[in-house]
């Protein structure tokens, strides 16, 4: 696949216009958003449709039973916040009211991980897959350019139950033309290699293939997959990746407790144990500063990518 690393975009910008493409041809799409629609983009659709988008306020609890009994009126609600908020002020309404009867509500939370940058610990959402996907019924998953952000959406709303989709505030590298198709059961290969299965999802994929470069030049041939879906995990697909290749490294702006990282440790520990490290924030906080800076003082820039792989090259030939 071609891709260039100084092309990047805004996937909450690619959700935002999801939402009025869909919204035009379904007229059951309604949006519900905590007083951040500037920030997620909702604010898009409230101009086009403002008789099918509602501000609850900073009132997240609210906001995800709202959506929950408009589920049960036959709507099909998108609810958006910050991580944070949504996943985590209202975790108890998501599990209870949505996911317990598998309602058709769909919670699409932009600005996740470290990229808010100036906003701080408080502000960053580091968190959200891990309590997300413990939760049954509900599907996981972290789309890696704009293409995808509308393809995932137009998949969500032709098909019913509860999902959390996660976007970050930082511009994630264009890698998908805009005739796309989501496929739950695949993962693209970014970038192919022979001598490590790189799993990476949103704005991280361009971290992981500044490393994949970087790795070829010392000879180690990354490949870069796309990590789009953390639960269900295509189980078939991810044993295939880390069978031809023997090593597996996970890289994902969030803690590595929980996380996607885990997932695919969980899978690999039970099918095929094969070599791994994780690339993640390590059991810590976030903290204000410039996103570069915060990459890499918490350990998921590309440097530490690299490193990951190198140490389990290392350790195979020592």
């Amino acid at each position: 696949m071609k891709y260039d690393l100084d092309r990047c975009t805004h996937t909450r910008e690619a959700y935002g216009d999801a939402l009025i493409g869909e919204a035009k041809r379904n007229r059951d799409i309604v949006v519900i958003d905590g007083d951040v629609s500037n920030s997620t983009k909702t604010d898009r659709f409230a101009r086009e449709f403002p008789d099918r988008f509602i501000n609850v306020g900073i009132a997240e609890q609210n906001m995800v039973n709202i959506a929950a009994g408009l589920a049960h009126s036959g709507k099909i609600p998108f609810v958006s916040t910050f991580p944070v908020f949504g996943c985590g002020r209202a975790w108890e309404q998501i599990r209870n009211t949505v996911a317990l009867d598998s309602l058709n509500v769909k919670l699409v939370m932009t600005h996740a991980g470290l990229s808010l940058g100036g906003d701080g610990a408080t502000h960053q959402g580091l968190e959200d897959i891990a309590i997300m996907r413990v939760i049954p019924n509900m599907e996981v998953i972290v789309p890696a350019d704009g293409a995808e952000v509308k393809a995932v959406i137009r998949h969500t709303v032709a098909n019913r139950g509860p999902v959390y989709i996660r976007l970050s505030r930082r511009r994630s590298i264009v890698l998908f033309d805009d005739d796309y198709r989501y496929d739950p059961r695949e993962y693209p290969v970014i970038r192919d290699g022979d001598d490590v299965a790189v799993f990476a999802s949103g704005c991280m994929i361009r971290e992981a293939l500044i490393a994949a470069e970087s790795l070829a030049k010392a000879g180690i041939s990354a490949r870069v997959i796309d990590m789009h879906t953390v639960k269900p995990l295509p189980r078939d697909c991810v044993l295939a990746h880390a069978r031809e290749t023997g090593r597996v490294v996970s890289v994902e702006e969030h803690n590595v407790l929980g996380g996607a990282g885990s997932a695919l440790a969980e899978l690999l520990a039970e099918e095929y144990p094969a070599p791994m490290r994780l690339v993640g924030v390590r059991d810590r906080f976030g903290r204000s500063g410039q996103v570069d800076a915060l990459f890499d003082l918490l350990g998921i820039s590309s440097r530490y990518i690299s490193e990951a792989v190198q140490i389990l090259i290392r350790t195979e030939r020592s």
